[in-house]
């Protein structure tokens, strides 16, 4: 017997310790137990070494070489499981910070630091305010959280999509109630929520999850209309919540069968079993919809809003291609007009001008960069922007602010540019005479790069790491710089951002926040693959076939 020290995750010693009889993992696993962690998470150091279990296990302590009164350090491996969940944790505070800092950006008409705007807009493509400008912030977090949500649950990560929908279902909590009880984002939001739960097979949800369906529910029906008429004419008759209602009765059904309610569950699962027959998909009229040119992921789509019915699948589909077209030339041109908002700078509360205004006062005659002007120092108030316009002096300080921005922005870009060419390694003073020669970066370039003057005793401008050898031997500087030089720094020039704006955002998830949102539609909602659904309809139907005919009382597990 020996007696062997031990420190670190847990200090004492270990009595009666037979060293040629306990092994390494004997040993981890008396370590373990006093440290209260897992033997696999123990690592044992002993003169130096780290103490390793051999290959076949049979090596005990005395052939280690440990002895009576051997000092062992005990230290705890890093918990895989522990870093996950930080990892985890510091992604979905990323995904929180940057909602919040894109809706604070998109809600209040600011001029946005992207090229593209955030709005709302309703199934029919029209953009709607909702509320207040907080509402509008609410509402705007809430969506794009859910978008986020969604792009989870088809990815399979169940447990951090319902966290994001926690989120995103108190973002919607922000915003006033009779704002929103009229779409049905919330109550959709409610069952995505609930399939998580569904997914994950937490038990323990059962009572939130029935309180979230009977929301759900009664949120459908006062956004659809009864039995779905209101979103039926806003649709022109087809039936995209099909799939949405199927989803929505297999978890009544699940959660009533784990509550006791056999008949509830039959009847709404029997109905779920309906709508999963009327969404399966003909072969036949699948390949009739894509002999017309059509992929097979639409053409399903298609076929299951519009009741498998062939003629009105094509219809939508080339309605839905027009409206993707018509989307694009408009973002194409929402684009155009966020870089003309720019041009003209923020107002005294940073606020964009107004583009429909500034059209307002150029269809009456005035000069478009002096009403934008105008409209700018006047926070877009069109009456005070045409009382400047139409005073001879309040007029020429427009010109004058107009001219002295102009003569800002020329030197922003110019000392921009200089920083840019000197970091290519020519020297400060001759890049600056170059550029007060005048002439744009490319003639900048082609003049720093130039050979010099017969006869000049100048030396020569070019850095040193741009030089080539000529034939002879001798250093040669006169080549010019390549065309892919040049257009790396106009790209530069071009893309230069605040810096203290750059940090403060975490562009990298707002650029997958925002691909979400742009790869969604507004039938995204009701796009539902129900493969799933059909198989959880006929375990849940055989599960009560089963405890109806054995006369037992369903357990909750």
């Amino acid at each position: 017997m020996a007696k062997l020290k031990i420190a670190g995750t847990w200090s004492g010693i270990l009595e009666d310790v037979e060293l040629e009889a306990w092994t390494i993992e004997t040993l981890r696993e008396e370590v373990a137990k006093r440290s209260n962690c897992a033997a696999n998470s123990i690592n044992l150091i002993c003169a130096g070494k780290i103490l390793k279990d051999a290959a076949d296990g049979t090596q005990n302590l005395a052939q280690l070489g440990l002895k009576n009164n051997s000092k062992i350090l005990a230290s705890r491996l890093a918990d895989q499981t522990f870093i996950a969940e930080e990892e985890r944790s510091r992604r979905l505070a990323r995904i929180r910070t940057a909602v919040s800092s894109m809706a604070e950006r998109h809600a209040d008409g600011s001029l946005p630091l992207e090229d593209f705007n955030i709005e709302v807009e309703d199934q029919s493509g029209k953009k709607v305010r909702l509320g207040s400008e907080t509402d509008q912030r609410a509402v705007m977090m809430g969506l794009m959280l859910h978008a986020k949500g969604k792009r989870l649950i088809r990815q399979g990560n169940y447990k951090d999509a319902l966290e994001v929908l926690i989120m995103g279902e108190e973002s919607f909590s922000l915003c006033d109630p009779k704002v929103i009880e009229l779409i049905d984002n919330v109550p959709i939001l409610q069952i995505d929520m609930v399939w998580c739960y569904f997914m994950i097979r937490d038990i323990r949800c059962l009572s939130d999850a029935g309180k979230r369906l009977e929301m759900a529910r009664a949120g459908i029906e006062r956004a659809h209309g009864k039995d779905s008429l209101r979103l039926r004419i806003l649709q022109g008759g087809c039936y995209p919540e099909l799939a949405l209602h199927l989803r929505m009765e297999l978890l009544e059904g699940v959660v009533a069968y784990h509550t006791g309610q056999l008949e509830k569950s039959r009847n709404v699962l029997a109905s779920a079993r309906a709508k999963f027959a009327q969404l399966q998909v003909p072969d036949e009229a699948l390949s009739l919809v894509m002999s017309m040119g059509f992929k097979e992921r639409g053409a399903k789509r298609a076929l299951r809003m519009n009741n498998q019915d062939v003629g009105s699948a094509i219809d939508f589909l080339v309605a839905e291609k027009a409206k993707k077209m018509q989307k694009r030339e408009e973002d194409i041109r929402r684009r155009n007009e966020i870089r003309e908002q720019k041009s003209y700078g923020m107002t005294p509360s940073k606020k964009a001008v107004d583009i429909d205004r500034l059209k307002e006062l150029v269809s009456i005659g005035f000069e478009k960069e002096l009403a934008a002007e105008a409209l700018r120092r006047n926070e877009n108030d069109t009456q005070q922007a045409l009382d400047d316009l139409t005073n001879p002096e309040t007029n020429l300080a427009l010109q004058d602010n107009i001219e002295s921005r102009k003569r800002k922005r020329q030197k922003q870009e110019t000392d921009s540019a200089i920083e840019n060419v000197v970091q290519m390694g020519f020297e400060r003073s001759r890049v600056v005479a170059a550029f007060e020669a005048g002439g744009n970066l490319e003639q900048v370039l082609q003049r720093l790069t130039a050979l010099p003057e017969a006869g000049s005793t100048s030396e020569n401008i070019q850095p040193q790491v741009n030089s080539s050898v000529a034939p002879n031997g001798s250093a040669s500087s006169s080549a010019p710089l390549p065309d892919d030089v040049i257009s790396d720094v106009l790209d530069q020039m071009n893309g230069v951002e605040d810096p203290s704006v750059a940090e403060e955002r975490d562009v990298e998830m707002e650029d997958e926040l925002s691909a979400d949102i742009a790869k969604s539609d507004a039938l995204d909602d009701y796009d539902i693959e129900v493969d799933i659904e059909g198989q959880a309809i006929t375990e849940y139907l055989t599960l009560l076939e089963s405890s109806s005919s054995s006369g037992k009382v369903v357990p909750s597990q």
